[in-house]
C-alpha cells in the first residue's frame, strides 16, 4: 500500500476547499517548487504536490524510469480524491505525467475537471535530444541553459552529486517517452507556454488541441521554459476561475 502522505504535500490544509488542485514537478524538481501556488490558493482550492521518489525526503527511495509507471502511482493514489472537483497541472516533465494520469482517470470514468499543462510540446510531438546520454558536465549545462536550477547550487559539488542521478533519470523517462494513440481527452486543457521556450515552439504546444474534444485554451506569455515564475499571477487566476469560478483574494 502507497504512503500518501508520501507522495503528496499538502502546505496549507484548509478546512472547506471547493476544488483540489494536483500539481506535477518538472525533471529534477520537487514538490517545494509549487509552495507558492499552495500558499497563494488556499482556503479556496487545496493544492497537493507530488513528491517523486528520489529527492528530499525521498531521495533514499528508488527512482521511477519511466512516464508510464509514474502515472500509474499518481492515478492509484488520486481514486480517493474524489470528494472534490480535480484539476492537474504539470509543469515540462510534470505535464506529460499529468497527462497520463488524466488518460487513466478518464478510463476509470473519474476524469479531472481541467489539465492545465505547462512548457511542454504536445504528448505525440517529440525532438531528438538525448540529454540523459549525455557526460555529467552536459546535463548540467542542459539545466543552466532552462534556468531549472540555481546557478548557485551547480557550483555546489555535494549537490551536484546529489541531484545529477535524479535529473538523469528524468531525462530519460522524458526523452524514451512514446504516445500511445488512444482514445480521445474529454477534460478540456489549458496550456500555458513560454514564447521564449527553446523545448516548447508554439506550434508544438498548440497541438495539444488534438489530443481532446473538452475544448482547448493556450495561453502563450512572454519567457523561456520556465516563464511561470515571472507570471504566477496570471495562472493562478485561469487555474481558479475554472476550478471556482472566482479570481482568489
Amino acid at each position: 500500500m502507497e504512503d500518501r502522505n508520501a507522495w503528496f504535500r499538502r502546505f496549507h490544509p484548509t478546512a472547506a476547499p471547493k476544488a483540489r488542485l494536483v500539481c506535477l514537478p518538472h525533471a529534477g524538481g520537487s514538490a517545494s517548487f509549487f509552495f507558492p501556488v499552495s500558499r497563494a490558493l488556499a482556503p479556496d482550492v487545496e493544492v497537493l504536490a507530488v513528491q517523486y521518489p528520489g529527492r528530499q525526503d525521498r531521495r533514499q527511495e528508488p527512482l521511477i524510469p519511466t512516464i508510464g509507471a509514474l502515472a500509474d502511482r499518481i492515478t492509484a493514489l488520486l481514486r480517493d480524491e474524489s470528494d472534490l472537483p480535480l484539476a492537474l497541472f504539470g509543469h515540462s516533465m510534470g505535464a506529460m505525467v499529468a497527462y497520463e494520469v488524466t488518460r487513466r482517470l478518464e478510463a476509470e470514468g473519474t476524469g479531472p475537471a481541467a489539465l492545465f499543462v505547462s512548457g511542454r510540446r504536445a504528448p505525440d510531438r517529440y525532438r531528438d535530444d538525448r540529454v540523459h546520454t549525455r557526460s555529467d558536465e552536459g546535463v548540467i549545462a542542459e539545466i543552466r541553459r532552462l534556468s531549472g536550477t540555481e546557478a548557485d547550487l551547480l557550483g555546489d559539488e555535494e549537490v551536484v552529486r546529489m541531484i545529477l542521478p535524479v535529473l538523469r533519470n528524468d531525462y530519460r523517462a522524458v526523452e524514451t517517452y512514446r504516445h500511445t494513440p488512444g482514445a480521445l481527452l474529454s477534460t478540456p486543457v489549458v496550456a500555458f507556454t513560454g514564447t521564449e521556450d527553446p523545448v516548447a515552439p508554439l506550434p508544438d504546444v498548440r497541438a495539444w488541441a488534438e489530443h481532446t474534444t473538452g475544448g482547448f485554451e493556450l495561453v502563450p506569455l512572454p519567457g523561456g521554459h520556465f516563464f511561470l515564475t515571472r507570471h504566477q499571477d496570471v495562472l493562478l487566476r485561469i487555474m481558479t476561475e475554472r476550478l471556482v469560478g472566482a479570481v482568489p483574494a
